[in-house]
């Protein structure tokens, strides 16, 4: 087993097999979408023709969205995953922003929770695609004020509930809109199918993995993703690798990975955050050029899948650094292909 290539085919990082963002988005299950602006190359990157109008058309139509979920992080989702992957991983996400807000000393009680909550629904009906400095004034038309942090939590809460997600793609700020008007509604779905649809969608798209990527992603307990494997029976099955027990799907994709291939990759992008075993395609002494160890991830280039340097996506010219020598390469050619997404 070549763990290194078989993620960048089923990754859909060489050899893309989707043509448009909702169907990359739906394969991969969710995204981390940290970084508002580089999200758009995670996603269009992972398709045959790489475009940000075609992105945004998705995005602003609805058919990708943007909400926090997993984890309490952002995530992007498609719209006929939303309800389902909502009602499944919120009670979790809302715990564990409980959590923080409570590490940081905040606490909203439920009147308040509502009476904002009714407040930030008014805006979204009325304007269709709201900042949150649109919140604020709209709060502040009620004499309510409050920190950037305590609104973004009361934000949050509100994406968990399935009451606002993202609103219009623009350039720099995020914007919330009514899910209401944005995905279509959905009946409930048993949640042993929407916890096998859910692991599933994680082990198509980022195998080989194996149950602590599967938990440290998913943000769920460790019974529900042992749960979630056991549902989907002899349609995955266990490979060992360096002492490590690796679970593939029965359509796991080994064929069309060609050496010589550089990525410009984004930060917080899923080739890293969705597993706990990075060291695979990232040396453990080169650890701190990706990631530290508050979370913070960096852009980062890799070739045959070892990430082996770190590139800039603001400038106009490409600058990069390369910290492993031995895979040094051009990135004209990436670099081409990025700034054409961009046009």
């Amino acid at each position: 087993m070549n763990p290194v290539s078989i993620r960048l085919l089923n990754q859909q990082l060489v050899a893309p097999q989707f043509k448009t963002p909702a169907e990359v988005v739906s394969h991969m299950g969710a995204m981390q979408a940290q970084e508002y602006r580089m999200m758009r190359w995670a996603v269009a990157m992972r398709t045959t023709k790489p475009s940000h109008k075609v992105f945004k058309e998705a995005y602003d139509s609805g058919r990708i969205i943007r909400l926090h979920l997993m984890r309490g992080t952002w995530q992007l989702v498609s719209a006929e995953d939303y309800w389902w992957m909502t009602a499944l991983c919120g009670s979790k996400a809302i715990a564990v922003t409980k959590g923080w807000m409570s590490s940081n000393k905040i606490s909203i009680p439920d009147e308040e929770l509502y009476r904002v909550r009714d407040i930030l629904i008014q805006a979204a009906a009325d304007m269709g695609s709201v900042t949150k400095e649109d919140f604020v004034k709209a709060l502040a038309e009620k004499n309510i004020s409050m920190d950037d942090h305590r609104l973004s939590y009361h934000i949050r809460m509100a994406e968990f509930s399935g009451t606002l997600c993202s609103g219009d793609l623009l350039p720099n700020k995020a914007t919330y809109a009514l899910t209401a008007n944005k995905v279509k509604s959905q009946g409930t779905m048993d949640k042993d199918e929407a916890l096998m649809r859910f692991t599933r969608k994680y082990f198509q798209s980022r195998q080989p993995a194996t149950l602590e990527d599967f938990v440290w992603w998913s943000g769920l307990n460790v019974s529900d993703c042992r749960k979630g494997i056991a549902l989907l029976g002899d349609t995955v099955h266990k490979e060992t690798w360096k002492g490590r027990e690796f679970y593939l799907t029965d359509n796991c994709r080994t064929r069309g990975f060609r050496t010589g291939k550089l990525l410009l990759i984004p930060p917080y992008d899923e080739y890293l955050i969705g597993y706990k075993s990075r060291d695979i395609v990232l040396p453990s002494e080169h650890r701190h050029r990706a990631h530290n160890n508050s979370g913070i991830f960096q852009p980062i280039i890799a070739r045959d899948g070892i990430i082996c340097g770190n590139w800039s996506p603001y400038k106009d010219e490409p600058q990069h650094t390369f910290f492993l020598s031995e895979h040094t390469a051009d990135i004209k050619e990436e670099w081409t292909k990025y700034k054409k997404f961009l046009l």
